[in-house]
């Protein structure tokens, strides 16, 4: 990937609400990516059913095959989700645990970031630190610096869900220029 190729980042959300601030957030990236690199909306987690032993006895169903699929072929993993309860939201973690029954895993040495949007004060940290241990147990390939988590964010978008905070803005923008920093080195 050193080669000047572009990038291609895959922007998974992890709510379900198609008005959902966090997708505001996704939708959002493309304006802050750094040159070189390109954003993709993923498979949404919406179709995804509950993970079930027997069920996947029967075989992986498509909706999980087609978002593990969508990780692998893309060059970087841009996980935007709200906190739910102080961690990560359940719909999110189901995909998750999902993509560890698939072959092969596609979070397995994925560069990967992690971005949270709330109207809370705390802007969704402490589901941060939950969802980064879960991707250490799936050996992904996290960025650390910085953390994007964007607080009071119903009050940072405008009519049309542009993002207007400055602030976020930039560490937004940071944030994808680390990935692809990180996502360039491991290529």
């Amino acid at each position: 990937m050193s080669d000047g190729k572009e990038l291609v980042f895959g922007v998974l959300v992890g709510s379900l609400r198609k008005a959902s601030l966090n997708r505001k957030v996704a939708e959002n990236m493309q304006e802050h990516a750094p040159d070189g690199v390109r954003i993709e909306m993923l498979p949404s987690i919406g179709d995804i059913p509950i993970y079930d032993e027997d069920l996947e006895a029967e075989g992986l169903p498509e909706p999980v095959e087609r978002l593990a699929a969508a990780i692998r072929a893309v060059d970087g993993l841009v996980i935007v989700t709200p906190e739910y309860n102080y961690s990560v939201p359940g719909p999110l973690k189901n995909a998750i645990d999902w993509m560890t029954q698939t072959k092969p895993q596609p979070l397995a040495g994925k560069p990967t970031a992690i971005a949270t949007a709330s109207p809370s004060p705390y802007g969704g940290i402490r589901c941060q630190h939950h969802l980064r241990q879960v991707l250490v147990a799936l050996n992904a390939e996290t960025v650390v610096r910085p953390e994007v988590h964007i607080a009071t964010a119903d009050e940072k978008f405008d009519d049309r869900g542009r993002l207007t905070d400055e602030r976020a803005r930039e560490f937004l923008g940071k944030l994808l220029a680390s990935l692809a920093d990180h996502a360039r080195r491991l290529g």
